[in-house]
């Protein structure tokens, strides 16, 4: 038998508090209590996971004072030029070898605190749990055995008052075993996003490749965007350095020369980075370096503008209250030149896509912001080449239109939805997308981690969210495009971003991202490990 999760556990309890509560005769009552402790238990060793907690904090001691010795040596005074293969300066290897020491001191405090969090809310989760069976144990034996046929038509004055008795008992019980389950279902999918966010930022080690230098790829790791808060716009992902690290490891020694000299070559830390999430993106040496020539010298807010549709805001997570609409006020509204990343018509599961994909693949980017020849600079083309788009991947989907021979789109279902995305994101991320129905807040609870340690590692997750009004349906699709701490920042394609909570997430607050009509998050689509 497959071992339960924790939220499998609290769950299943949530109903067993409901069948206790609504047993309207002994038999009843008596299914209802077994049922309720053939529940596992909370598992797990609090002091097994504090023991690895205080390694952690002992981890980031060490981090700390490496911290301070890099940046002792920095202030000593660097040379300015740097003879690593990717043209990286001293200067630079240095500054993010000091980011990363920090990084990895906040990482491992936190994780560590979230174990201890973990060690505690499972001591308190376990009592709390033998407490509530031993009050089942006790309304199971005021029970006695089950009565037969004809005992059971007719229940007297005396045994009624002696079920209700225990029925009450057992409710206390089974009330705190479902609470017990839920703070440790809650600790450990917390514990989860943590561990799983800090294990993504330890980007440098996930470039496996002899090819580039620890310090070249120390640095690659570091950059980020230009003119935006550095940790919230790093420009390439985790999977972006795995998937470059394993393509230059194929490469032929001759066109691992050719990419380095490339790399070497950049004018900017910012093209660099560029170059290594073209090779990342899936495409082939030669026609990254059709995309270099285009974008060879263009200083980082160019580069910016035209390959990353999405950068994160300083005040970004800031809680300025809701419009009368439902919505956040707090959203940015993500622009090439005056023209926002935007769905024309009825198309937001083409134009999420469509977004996403060009997040992920800067060559696609760039077809749609520069033209043919990506240099240009002219929002209106964008926004004409970005509705192009929109009907392409519509039609690729089967997309509905609103009547046989209209040009008018009008959505696309799910099965439309998994075609897209597999075909538009996947080949730049390598990882196939599952579609997972997520009706309840047991499955959105449920899903959580698993959405929070894609983005982390830098691919999106397409969401769908409906409402009903007078029973008609609205529905809308968006996209889970970053994590940090219990956020979730969501790109809409009205052409804008926002963060809502996991809370909002899991409890049908969904309209913080758009508007009040579509609370609830109905499905997602998981990339596979």
């Amino acid at each position: 038998m497959a071992e339960e999760s924790t939220t499998d556990r609290r769950e299943k309890l949530a109903g067993h508090v409901k069948s206790i509560a609504g047993a309207d005769d002994k038999n009843s009552l008596i299914e209802a209590i077994d049922d309720a402790l053939g529940v596992s238990p909370p598992v797990g060793s609090p002091s097994t996971i504090e023991s690895i907690a205080k390694r952690y904090k002992g981890q980031a001691d060490d981090a700390r004072d490496v911290q301070e010795r890099v940046e002792k040596a920095a202030k000593s005074g660097l040379p300015s030029v740097w003879v690593g293969s990717t043209g990286a300066k001293a200067s630079e290897v240095v500054g993010a070898a000091g980011r990363s020491a920090e990084q990895m001191d906040v990482a491992f405090r936190k994780a560590s605190k979230a174990l201890f969090d973990l060690a505690d809310a499972v001591t308190s989760a376990q009592a709390a749990d033998s407490s509530g069976r031993r009050q089942l144990r006790e309304a199971r034996s005021m029970l006695g055995g089950e009565d037969g046929f004809f005992d059971d038509m007719v229940e007297k004055d005396a045994e009624e008052r002696e079920r209700k008795r225990a029925q009450e008992t057992a409710g206390h019980g089974v009330r705190g075993m479902h609470k017990a389950a839920s703070q440790a279902d809650d600790a450990a999918r917390t514990a989860a996003r943590e561990l799983n966010k800090y294990a993504s930022e330890a980007r440098a080690g996930r470039m496996k490749t002899d090819e580039i230098s620890a310090a070249d790829r120390l640095v690659l790791a570091d950059i980020a965007t230009d003119g935006q808060p550095q940790e919230q716009n790093e420009l390439l992902s985790a999977n972006d350095l795995e998937r470059s690290g394993r393509r230059l490891e194929k490469m032929s020694d001759a066109d691992q020369a050719k990419y380095e000299r490339m790399l070497a070559d950049a004018k900017t830390p910012q093209e660099r980075a560029y170059l290594v999430k073209a090779l990342a993106a899936g495409y082939s040496l030669g026609e990254v370096s059709e995309f270099r020539d285009k974008i060879h010298g263009k200083d980082p807010a160019w580069l910016q503008q035209h390959l990353t549709p999405v950068t994160t805001a300083s005040d970004s997570k800031a809680d300025e209250g809701l419009n009368t609409d439902g919505s956040n006020r707090n959203t940015d509204e993500q622009r090439f030149g005056t023209e926002r990343w935007s769905q024309d018509g009825n198309t937001c599961v083409p134009s999420s896509t469509v977004t996403a994909r060009a997040m992920v693949d800067p060559v696609y980017a760039l077809e749609l912001t520069g033209g043919p020849s990506g240099q240009e600079d002219d929002p209106a083309a964008f926004r004409e080449r970005l509705g192009d788009e929109q009907m392409r991947v519509h039609d690729e989907g089967d997309g509905n239109y609103e009547h046989w021979f209209s040009d008018t789109p009008s959505g696309m279902d799910n099965d439309g939805k998994t075609e897209v995305v597999n075909k538009e994101i996947s080949p730049h991320t390598g990882s196939e997308y599952d579609f997972q129905e997520t009706r309840s807040a047991d499955a959105r609870r449920d899903v959580l981690p698993d959405i929070e340690k894609a983005v982390a590692e830098g691919k999106p997750v397409p969401i769908g969210v409906e409402g009903y009004s007078d029973g008609e349906r609205s529905g809308h699709a968006m996209m889970v495009v970053g994590q940090e701490g219990d956020k979730l920042q969501i790109y809409n394609p009205w052409g804008t971003t926002t963060w809502v909570s996991e809370d909002d997430f899991v409890n049908g607050r969904m309209g913080k991202a758009s508007d009040q009509d579509l609370p609830d998050a109905y499905a997602v689509h998981l990339p596979a490990e």
